[in-house]
């Protein structure tokens, strides 16, 4: 199976998710950035929870990926200014729009009108963002060739 079909069979069973457990709904995320109910919050614990046994177990027992076989390795990294930025960013976001990326491409697949302009919005600051993060790097190619080997583009500064 290849890594797009896998890629898209997960995007499908998390859109699901996000649409079944109501995430799609302005509401129930207004809800909860007011602080009026614990549900999202809930939510999320249960997925970190997950994910953090799944991490666990993974670097116990695993050292490939299932799909692409790539080495699963990680380092923790001390936060800084663009991992602030970053999330004052998507947190404005999220404040302004009543929705995260996961639920905007939700809302749209199930034709919700007033989720594509949230999406306009993702699109445009992913756009953006790859336009600036571009320009750091040596030609474009350089970033090219590293993305498609799975490896991070080195930094035109740091050579």
């Amino acid at each position: 199976m290849s890594s797009r079909v896998a890629g898209l069979g997960i995007g499908l069973v998390f859109g699901v998710a996000l649409s079944w457990s109501g995430m799609t709904s302005p509401n129930v995320i207004r809800q909860a950035l007011l602080f009026e109910h614990a549900y999202l919050f809930l939510f999320f614990a249960s997925a970190v929870a997950v994910a953090a046994v799944g991490l666990a177990l993974l670097r116990r027992f695993r050292s490939r990926a299932v799909l692409t076989g790539a080495p699963t390795t990680w380092a923790p990294e001390r936060p800084q200014r663009r991992h602030i930025a970053g999330a004052l960013v998507f947190g404005l976001g999220w404040g302004v729009s009543n929705a995260c990326p996961g639920p905007i491409a939700t809302q749209v697949g199930q034709g919700i009108l007033w989720g594509v302009f949230p999406f306009a919005g993702v699109v445009l600051g992913v756009y953006l963002y790859l336009r600036v993060r571009q320009t750091e790097f040596e030609p474009a190619s350089d970033f090219a060739r590293a993305s498609a080997a799975g490896a991070e583009p080195v930094a035109a500064s740091a050579q």
